[in-house]
């Protein structure tokens, strides 16, 4: 019996330690002087389901998470993307080989959550998101609404995680990126590795990288 317990308090301390030896990534000053016009944007928009075998640089997330989810009026930390209410209920995952990181809009940088390489945890089976450098996975708090987990409430989270990945999508085509907006993912799994509450729902993903020349 002392033996399940030394064991299950190593095991313990090995998963909280995984995230500790990950460290916060500041982000730099997003470029917002960077891409094409919209209405461009909007002609080039489309999904790729290949990426190039080359990293986004820090500037590239920098200005993909910005464009996402950012905050672009400090003076009431309101963001890039609209949500019902304005309650702000995304929160961005950063999925990359070295870990997972959780994208802190007020700092502008990456804290991190777990060690590893879990994109295969997003790619449901499709093995290219196993290839592109970045996947952003969208999660929906719903307790931020303060209406209980209803169907209405599910429905506006669903809607504001759309508005996110809709910012994605148009920053890719604007900047030359590659993208493509999915559902698909082991909510289970996803769960237990954020470590997410009932309330904290997986909504949809971007695997984002460079295109395929």
């Amino acid at each position: 019996m002392r033996q399940l317990s030394v064991l299950l308090t190593v095991l313990l301390f090995a998963s909280a330690m995984s995230a500790q030896s990950l460290k916060e990534i500041p982000l730099s000053v997003p470029n917002k002087t960077r891409g094409i016009n919209v209405m461009k944007a909007f002609d080039n928009r489309h999904s790729d389901r290949e990426f190039a075998n080359k990293d986004l640089s820090i500037q590239d997330i920098s200005d993909l998470l910005w464009a996402a989810n950012g905050i672009n009026r400090p003076a009431d930390g309101k963001r890039t993307a609209p949500s019902a209410l304005n309650k702000q209920d995304i929160d961005i995952y950063v999925f990359m080989k070295d870990g997972v990181y959780l994208y802190d809009a007020h700092k502008h940088s990456l804290k991190p959550i777990a060690e590893g390489d879990h994109r295969n945890i997003i790619a449901g089976g499709q093995d290219f998101v196993k290839t592109a450098p970045v996947c952003l996975v969208y999660i929906s708090d719903l307790s931020r609404f303060g209406m209980g987990n209803t169907e209405q409430v599910k429905l506006m989270g669903a809607m504001d995680a759309g508005i996110v990945s809709q910012n994605v999508n148009l920053f890719c085509a604007g900047v030359g990126l590659s993208t493509v907006p999915r559902a698909s993912m082991d909510q289970s799994a996803l769960k237990k590795l954020l470590k997410l509450s009932d309330s904290q729902i997986p909504m949809m993903n971007n695997p984002v990288g460079h295109p395929v020349r």
